[in-house]
């Protein structure tokens, strides 16, 4: 598996995973304002980015499995973890097989709304999305859909919108930040807020004027909520 690396060795690791079809490349903008105070590394899960992926595409479960894998094999157990839209999902389920792995986690933008499972709402809500987030957001995007392809893309769409992760909530024990932009027609405020009620140690924080993917369109804000201690110690 393939990971992008920013910052230096000595400096406290965050690891970072991405959404559906993207890769480590959009959370760039994130590293930027990490470093140098942390070390940022960005794993392209199987299938995405430069990591081969199985002829099959790997449903939430098989992509948490994953994630498992590569971070026991590196020693990154227990590092915070940050992750988008569908990486959300990879993370929580990472928590009820292998909770042991997590560090506190910051969750941007957690899909999959339990009131708006279908593809086609999903995609109405992307593209309702798009007009918040930053313009060169989109050639990147393009660039890693074309390379994860349109069979992978959709296969894993559909694995997430059959993933409720409502159900798993319960399972991260460490404490946990849901983050949502408030312009952001993917993750409703209600949404969000039921995902951060059912986490033990659940926080929402909401960012102004930003949409979906705050790791590249508002990375000041993310970098902020990693960098604050009350906002990922215990007892938020």
């Amino acid at each position: 598996m393939h990971a992008a690396v920013l910052g230096p060795p000595s400096a406290p690791e965050v690891v970072c995973v991405h959404g559906l079809g993207c890769s480590h490349r959009y959370f760039l903008p994130l590293a930027r304002h990490l470093v140098p105070a942390s070390r940022v590394v960005a794993v392209d899960l199987p299938g995405f980015g430069r990591t081969p992926g199985p002829r099959e595409p790997l449903n939430i479960r098989g992509l948490s499995l994953a994630l498992a894998g590569w971070l026991r094999a590196t020693g990154r157990g227990g590092a915070p973890l940050v992750a988008n839209s569908v990486g959300c999902q990879v993370v929580v389920d990472l928590a009820t097989h292998a909770p042991e792995l997590l560090g506190p986690v910051v969750l941007i933008g957690p899909t999959m709304d339990a009131d708006a499972r279908s593809a086609w709402r999903q995609g109405i809500r992307l593209a309702a999305n798009m007009r918040f987030e930053h313009p060169s957001l989109i050639p990147v995007l393009a660039r890693d859909y074309l390379v994860c392809g349109p069979r992978r893309y959709f296969a894993t769409l559909a694995a997430a919108l059959a993933d409720p992760i409502e159900d798993k909530l319960q399972h991260v024990r460490t404490p946990a930040v849901v983050m949502r932009g408030a312009h952001d027609f993917i993750v409703p405020q209600a949404w969000a807020w039921r995902v951060a009620s059912l986490l033990p140690q659940g926080k929402l924080v909401e960012v102004p004027g930003a949409g979906h993917t705050l790791n590249y369109s508002a990375p000041a804000d993310v970098a902020r909520v990693i960098r604050t201690p009350p906002a990922i110690s215990p007892g938020i």
